[in-house]
């Protein structure tokens, strides 16, 4: 069963939403040379207390920190560490949450460590961040779940890869329904199965987090031993976006985009909905 939102229901989960994106904020100026995965971890938690908000990933199915830190090979999930120390030329993955007055809201990014990325590092990015803009934008009335996975895979298979061969998109993990639970039904595939047939439509009051996951080589993963830390199989490195969005009458509005994600969506010829914060 979909949970399906009233308006006040999307604007709680939009101050979620920009709590998230608090958390980018502040973490993505904390993601330099020198410093480690736990030190973002506790700009997270001092950005939380802040907004007197709750984290949703800090004892999730036990997991011991407030946002996960996945750099290089690592696609998601990665455990904040104080052995982790940020080199010069790292790519990060940064996945976190937050609740406001019992709803949810989920995002991720990637960042840059330092500088002199090669081209190949900065592509993954750009398409990964953009096949999550493509799905966002394909999330509108009378579409259906699988709408959006077309859009996501078929932006990607688009995208010449440098240095050849396509890039890999990661199988095992994929974008979920979100609410008064951080994971709900349904489960949102980065890629069509046929499978899996249609998905349900899409009406107002839908929220889901999109999020791709894509590396450079290929699409199978693995978990380690600490039984969070999903790495590639073959070592390639990989990007992770992810937003929150809900489906009003108006449109798609970005929970966790500062502006709602006005200026992406209008790209792609889409209206944003109205921000129900102002």
């Amino acid at each position: 069963m979909v949970q399906i939102k009233s308006p006040e229901q999307i604007a709680k989960m939009r101050e979620a939403g920009l709590v998230v994106a608090a958390i980018h904020a502040a973490t993505r100026e904390a993601a330099v040379p020198g410093a480690t995965t736990k030190d973002l971890d506790q700009v997270a938690r001092k950005v939380l207390a802040e907004h007197n908000a709750k984290s949703n990933f800090l004892g999730y199915g036990g997991f011991p920190a407030t946002i996960c830190t996945s750099v290089n090979e690592v696609v998601v999930h990665g455990i904040p560490s104080d052995d982790v120390v940020l080199k010069d030329g790292d790519i990060i993955s940064i996945d976190c949450g937050a609740i406001i007055d019992g709803w949810h809201g989920d995002a991720a990014y990637t960042a840059f460590v330092g500088s002199g990325h090669a081209p190949e590092l900065v592509a993954l990015s750009r398409v990964t961040e953009e096949s999550m803009w493509a799905g966002i934008a394909a999330m509108k009335q009378g579409n259906r779940l699988v709408d959006i996975s077309r859009a996501i895979e078929t932006y990607i298979r688009r995208q010449p890869k440098p240095g050849g061969g396509k890039y890999g998109i990661v199988e095992d993990y994929g974008g979920h329904g979100i609410g008064t639970e951080m994971h709900m039904d349904p489960h949102l595939l980065n890629y069509v199965d046929r499978r899996r047939g249609k998905g349900p439509k899409l009406v107002p009051g839908f929220c889901l987090a999109i999020e791709p996951m894509v590396s450079l080589g290929t699409p199978k993963t693995v978990v380690l031993e600490d039984d969070w830390t999903v790495v590639t199989t073959d070592g390639t490195w990989s990007s992770h976006w992810e937003h929150s969005v809900a489906l009003t009458e108006e449109g798609p509005l970005v929970l966790t985009a500062p502006d709602g994600g006005r200026a992406k969506l209008a790209e792609y010829g889409v209206t944003a909905a109205p921000d129900p914060l102002g």
